[in-house]
C-alpha cells in the first residue's frame, strides 16, 4: 500500500484521473484495459481514483466458478491495470461490487495490496471506502479528496443515500483538515449522485430532443441538458438515478463552503458538468465495455488541480474514440450494450408499448379481414 505524501507536481499542478463503472465481470474486456493503459499513458495523472462498481457482482460470469475466487482475480487485473503504471490509485465503492459475496471490505484490503493504492485512514471496518486524502504542497497540506461509499440497493430497489453516520464522518474531516482556522478546499468522489443533480436539469416535455424520462420520485418527468451544459461536451442519456430519500448530503458539503465538486459515476451514459450554490456536480461516463454504455464515448474524467489557486479547477474527459482508432475486440457486442434499454421501467415501458401496438396491429388485421369478407 502506497504510504507516501501525495504533493503536486513540479509545474505546480495536481491531475486526478476518474475511472467510473468499469462493472466487470470474471473475465475484463480488453477494451476496457486498452482504454485504461492508453489514457493513463496520455495523461500521465499523479492519482487515479476508482469511483464504483469496478465488479458487476451479478455477472453471469462469476457464477461459472468460486465466486469468490472469480471476483478475486477481476480485483487484481482492474488494480494492476493502473498499478503497474507506478501511479498512486484509491478506490471507493458503487452499489454492485459486493453483489459476488465478496465484501467490499475485503475488496478493499485486496486492492491495498498493490504497491500504489492509496488508503489512508478508512471511517470504519466496514466502510473502507470512505477516506480523506492529504494533497500537500513543499510540505504544506493545501487541499483534501474526499472518497466516500454511497452505499447500495435496499431490498426493495431504491438506491440508498449517504448515511447520517458518514455524513458526520465528513464533517469530522472537514475540521481535522483545518489550517490556520481556514477549512482546506477540496473535492468529492463518490459512485451514487445526490438529488439535488436534478436541480441543474431543466423540465421538459417528453418530445423535446434530447429529452429523458425520469422514474422513481421523478416519475412522470421529463429533463433535458441546459444549452451552456451541452455547448461544453455535455451530454445526458438516461436520467439521474438518485437515492429515494435525501439524508442531506449535499447540505453538508456546503456547509463549510469549501467543496469544490461533488463527482459521480453510477449512470453510465451521462457525463455532464453543472454547478449549484458554488459546487460543481459532475457525472462522468462509464468506462467498461462489459456493461451498456455510451459506445466509443466510454471514458475517463481528468480534473486539475494547481496549487497557485485551489479555489478553482480544469476538468475534461477522454474517450476511446478519442484515444485510438483501434478496432474493439467484440464491436457487436458493444454495439448491442450500446443500444439496450438502460433500466427496468425502460424494459417495462418498451413492453408495454410492444403489446399496445401489437394489439392496435391485432385489431387493424381484424377489421381488413372481415370488411374483405
Amino acid at each position: 500500500m502506497y504510504n507516501d505524501k501525495l504533493s503536486f507536481n513540479a509545474d505546480g499542478k495536481f491531475r486526478i484521473m476518474q475511472i467510473a463503472d468499469v462493472q466487470e465481470g470474471a473475465r475484463v474486456s480488453p477494451d476496457t484495459l486498452r482504454l485504461i493503459d492508453l489514457a493513463i499513458r496520455k495523461e500521465r495523472p499523479e492519482l487515479v481514483v476508482f469511483t464504483g462498481d469496478q465488479i458487476y457482482g451479478v455477472h453471469p460470469s462469476f457464477y461459472m466458478g468460486d465466486k469468490r475466487e472469480l471476483t478475486k482475480n477481476t480485483v487484481k487485473t482492474i488494480a494492476e491495470a493502473v498499478n503497474k503504471h507506478g501511479i498512486p490509485f484509491a478506490v471507493t465503492f458503487g452499489n454492485h461490487d459486493d453483489q459476488s459475496g465478496l465484501s467490499n471490505a475485503e475488496q478493499s484490503d485486496i486492492y491495498a495490496s498493490f504497491p500504489f493504492c492509496v488508503r489512508t485512514e478508512y471511517r470504519s471496518e466496514d466502510d473502507k471506502g470512505s477516506f480523506r486524502i492529504p494533497l500537500y504542497s513543499e510540505e504544506k497540506h493545501i487541499f483534501d479528496i474526499y472518497l466516500i461509499d454511497s452505499n447500495g440497493q435496499s431490498i426493495t430497489g431504491e438506491y440508498l443515500p449517504v448515511s447520517k453516520e458518514q455524513i458526520t464522518w465528513f464533517l469530522s474531516e472537514q475540521e481535522k483538515a483545518r489550517e490556520n482556522g481556514k477549512y482546506t478546499n477540496g473535492i468529492v468522489f463518490q459512485h451514487i449522485p445526490v438529488p439535488e443533480f436534478y436541480d441543474i436539469l431543466k423540465p421538459s416535455a417528453f418530445y423535446k430532443k434530447g429529452a429523458v424520462e425520469a422514474f422513481r420520485t421523478h416519475k412522470g418527468e421529463f429533463y433535458t441538458l441546459p444549452e451552456d451544459i451541452l455547448k461544453n461536451g455535455g451530454f445526458m442519456g438516461e436520467s439521474p438515478a438518485i437515492p429515494d430519500k435525501n439524508s442531506g448530503e449535499f447540505a453538508a458539503l456546503k456547509k463549510n463552503k469549501n467543496i469544490l465538486a461533488l463527482i459521480v459515476g453510477h449512470d453510465h451514459i451521462n457525463s455532464f458538468v453543472g454547478e449549484k450554490d458554488g459546487i460543481r456536480l459532475i457525472y462522468t461516463q462509464c468506462a467498461g465495455f462489459n456493461v451498456y454504455g455510451p459506445g466509443l464515448k466510454r471514458g475517463v474524467r481528468i480534473i486539475e488541480l494547481d496549487k497557485n489557486d485551489t479555489s478553482t479547477f480544469r476538468t475534461h474527459t477522454l474517450t476511446y474514440g478519442e484515444l485510438t482508432d483501434e478496432p474493439l475486440s467484440a464491436p457487436l457486442k458493444e454495439f448491442m450494450l450500446t443500444h439496450i434499454p438502460t433500466s427496468m421501467e425502460q424494459v417495462k415501458r418498451l413492453a408495454a408499448i410492444s403489446i399496445a401496438a401489437g394489439t392496435v396491429f391485432c385489431a387493424c388485421a381484424a377489421c381488413y379481414f372481415l370488411k374483405k369478407k
